[in-house]
C-alpha cells in the first residue's frame, strides 16, 4: 500500500493514539485511517456531533498546514480519487475519505487539530452538503461581523450586535428593525458620482 500523497513510498503499521491501527507514511507523516478501525473505534465513542457554529471561536486558531494538503490524492486502497472536506481555520485544511471503501487520509498535524475541535468522531459530517452549507455560512456571517466593527469601531459595533440579538428574540422586533432604517436613510445624505455629499 503506497502513500497517497508521496505515491512511491510504501506506508508502514501504526498505532493512532494507542487506541486503533492506521498505516502511515514515514516520509510526509501521513496518516491512513482504514474504515474498519475507525468505525469499531468510533463505535466505542459517545456521540457527540460537532456544531459548525461552535468553529467560530476556533476560527482563528492558528495551524501550520502540511505542504501535501493541497496536493490531490488517491486512495491507497481501492485506487479512487479521495474526496475533500476543507475545515475553515484562520488558515484551513482539508480532510480526505475515500466515498467507496470509507477510509481516511489525514496530513501531517491534522488529526490532532480535529481532535482539539472535536470534529475526530465524526468525520462523516463533514463530508455532508448540510455541513458544508452552514460552514459557509458560518464563515459569512463572520467576516460580515469583522467588517461591521472595521465600519462602525467596536464600541459602537458591540451596540448594534447586543441590539440585534434583542431585536432578534422580541416578537415585534421587525418593527424595531423598520424604525431604524427609516431613521438611518433619512440622515444619510446621497452623494454624487464623485463621492461628495
Amino acid at each position: 500500500m503506497e502513500c497517497p500523497k508521496c505515491r512511491k513510498v510504501t506506508l508502514s503499521d501504526g498505532v493512532l493514539d494507542d487506541q486503533f491501527a492506521v498505516k502511515y507514511c514515514q516520509e510526509c507523516k501521513g496518516t491512513w485511517i482504514p474504515a474498519s478501525e475507525y468505525e469499531a473505534w468510533q463505535a466505542r465513542q459517545p456521540y457527540n456531533p460537532a456544531i459548525p457554529e461552535a468553529l467560530s471561536r476556533t476560527i482563528n486558531v492558528d495551524f501550520v498546514q502540511s505542504p501535501f494538503d493541497t496536493k490531490a490524492a488517491l486512495c491507497p486502497e481501492c485506487q479512487r480519487y479521495l474526496s475533500r472536506a476543507k475545515v475553515n481555520l484562520k488558515t484551513p485544511f482539508y480532510v480526505e475519505r475515500c466515498m467507496h471503501c470509507r477510509g481516511i487520509w489525514c496530513d501531517y498535524g491534522e488529526w490532532d487539530k480535529q481532535e482539539k475541535l472535536g470534529l475526530h468522531t465524526t468525520i462523516e459530517q463533514l463530508f455532508s452538503n448540510e455541513w458544508q452549507t452552514r460552514v459557509r455560512e458560518q464563515q459569512f456571517s463572520e467576516q460580515e461581523r469583522q467588517a461591521t466593527i472595521e465600519k462602525l469601531g467596536s464600541e459602537l459595533a458591540a451596540r448594534v450586535f447586543e441590539l440585534a440579538e434583542a431585536l432578534e428574540k422580541h416578537p415585534n422586533g421587525d418593527f424595531g428593525v423598520a424604525y431604524l432604517m427609516r431613521r438611518v436613510s433619512v440622515n444619510i445624505q446621497p452623494k454624487d458620482a464623485k463621492g461628495r455629499e
